[in-house]
């Protein structure tokens, strides 16, 4: 199940790169995950917490803007997979492993970056304008990841 997990919260940083360990970050932070005693243990510190949802929140912003590359640029493109390989290895350690959760966060965020990049294209057609669907992206983001911190 957490290799699930791992593969799902990968996919929300395809969507958003730090929607997904800030959702870590609040999850270790408020005891629903556990990982004091590993290398990722700071993410449950009150700064990183505070930190991570400050980037969230930014990330959440500076999408909307025109002047914002698209996801898939080599730069945006890696940071989605090393945001959902922290985050995939995060919730690797609760049950499978830190690598295997790691690969699947991996994956999930490559599923997520190119999916999202399609399925928003689309509905940006559909509407005409590209706002609405960066909206709805974000709900699904967020809804996304709190279901999964809340199923870990």
């Amino acid at each position: 199940m957490s290799l699930l997990l791992a593969l799902l919260i990968g996919v929300i940083a395809g969507l958003r790169a730090m929607t997904a360990p800030a959702a870590i970050a609040w999850a270790a932070y408020l005891g629903w995950i556990d990982l004091s005693n590993t290398f990722l243990s700071f993410l449950g510190s009150v700064w990183a917490v505070g930190l991570l949802t400050l980037f969230a929140l930014v990330e959440l912003v500076t999408d909307q803007l025109p002047t914002t590359p698209s996801r898939t640029v080599p730069p945006q493109f890696g940071a989605r997979i090393v945001m959902g390989a922290i985050a995939g290895a995060a919730l690797g350690f609760v049950a499978e492993g830190v690598g295997a959760g790691a690969v699947a966060g991996i994956a999930g965020a490559v599923i997520g970056t190119l999916g999202g990049a399609r399925a928003r294209g689309a509905l940006a057609r559909k509407f005409g304008q590209d706002r609405p669907a960066a909206l709805i992206e974000d709900a699904i983001a967020l809804l996304g990841a709190l279901l999964i911190m809340v199923a870990a």
